[in-house]
């Protein structure tokens, strides 16, 4: 699984690159759109990581 400060740089990456993009083509154009869905897939991969990471957590402190 992805390290938590790899996952944190891809998506600081994938951000700044939206905001590029956006101030260069606008809101409706292909290329902010896909970058957008990378973004998105991002985010969510960092959600079900800590998510994850959360239970686990809560389930050990459950039974220590």
């Amino acid at each position: 699984m992805i390290r938590d400060d790899i996952l944190r740089q891809k998506l600081e990456k994938a951000r700044q690159k939206l905001y590029v993009l956006q101030a260069k083509h606008g809101f409706s154009h292909a290329s902010v759109l896909r970058q957008s869905v990378i973004l998105d897939n991002l985010i969510n991969q960092y959600n079900r990581h800590f998510y994850i990471k959360e239970k686990k957590s809560d389930c050990t402190n459950a039974t220590g």
